[in-house]
């Protein structure tokens, strides 16, 4: 059966969503997309992370830490990407998305298959998978010999853009590890040599109008499995983040990226800090257009907790993870919110 998008769906409706959007009542959004908060998210600008003073740098990476404390996430202001490259890329992703529907099923991938490159609606690999409000457009950016070119759309200027843009993401995720290690008490190389050379995904997340957005996700909930990501988004808003059992809605701020940590930070730091649930809710009116870098381990890399992390007064919360089977369990079992991560933490009585 050939695949159908969310946005041709969307496009046909008569008002009313088909029955595999629907999410069982507990789960459905009880906050609008633009309900943001008052309380304080955190912004940093990390400009003195690379050209700033001693001090400077130490303040940066004290709030940082807080950050990944308090929350799991923060918006990265003056990061230094090029706000035209930025840009540049969100009118790709909107290009793309405008094609035909025959053009962008050059690019579909098949079936059943988790994580392939290319276009697709099913997150998971479960057939009796409740299905997220979303299509998307993967790349797989880094190591190289991971891309294929088959499924990404062939003009040069967009290929350029994505290998210019990846490459932007790549350093700044490592900037940004280097930090949350030398805020950790470890060296500022920990996180990143713990991770190996990483599998970097380019996501381009299209969230189109839903007549009935109060039964529905444009993005389930869950944690992100890897190490770090780096979100760009519109001005739309719909991004929700749970802290202490509460959803609170995101409010995009212009010209920045939004950073998460993944499952593997909290393995990493022996659950000092915190992979965070996070969904995306979606509206009647608007589209909404986000780009996800994901800075992920080798499917072969073993994680566990940082020995300098581990003592009397902090003992140790996680095995060792082989990245594999957490990807695999993530995919064919789907994540309810942390479980796939809670499951491999050390019960003590």
């Amino acid at each position: 059966m050939a695949m159908e998008s969310v946005q041709s769906i969307a496009e046909r409706s008569c008002g009313s969503i088909p029955s595999c959007f629907v999410r069982p009542e507990c789960e459905r959004p009880g906050l609008a997309h633009d309900a943001f908060f008052q309380e304080s998210f955190p912004v940093i600008d990390i400009s003195g992370l690379g050209e700033g003073s001693e001090r400077e740098r130490a303040e940066i990476v004290r709030r940082i830490g807080a950050a990944c404390t308090d929350w799991g996430f923060f918006h990265v202001t003056n990061h230094g990407v090029p706000l035209q490259l930025m840009d540049g890329m969100r009118r790709a992703a909107e290009i793309f998305f405008e094609r035909p529907m025959c053009e962008k099923l050059q690019f579909s991938t098949p079936p059943g298959e988790m994580a392939a490159e290319g276009f697709a609606n099913r997150m998971l690999t479960r057939d009796d998978q409740v299905l997220d409000w979303r299509d998307y457009l993967n790349h797989h950016a880094h190591p190289i010999w991971r891309r294929n070119s088959s499924n990404w759309p062939h003009e040069q200027s967009y290929r350029q853009m994505i290998e210019e843009y990846s490459a932007q993401v790549l350093a700044l995720s490592r900037q940004l590890l280097a930090a949350i290690s030398e805020s950790l008490g470890l060296g500022s190389k920990f996180i990143e040599d713990a991770i190996g050379e990483p599998f970097q995904n380019i996501v381009m997340n299209y969230y189109p109008p839903c007549p009935q957005p109060d039964l529905t996700l444009g993005l389930q909930s869950h944690s992100d499995f890897g190490a770090i990501t780096l979100l760009m988004e519109d001005h739309v808003g719909g991004l929700q983040v749970r802290k202490n059992g509460r959803w609170f809605a995101v409010k995009p701020v212009p010209g920045a990226f939004i950073a998460n940590l993944g499952d593997q930070v909290e393995v990493l730091s022996n659950g000092r800090y915190k992979s965070v649930e996070h969904r995306v809710v979606v509206n009647s009116t608007n589209k909404r257009m986000a780009i996800a870098a994901f800075y992920d381990p080798s499917k072969n890399t073993r994680i566990s907790p940082a020995p300098e992390l581990i003592d009397e007064q902090n003992p140790r919360l996680y095995g060792e993870v082989l990245f594999r089977d957490h990807v695999s369990d993530f995919y064919s079992k789907g994540p309810e919110g942390k479980r796939n991560l809670d499951s491999i933490a050390i019960i003590r009585q």
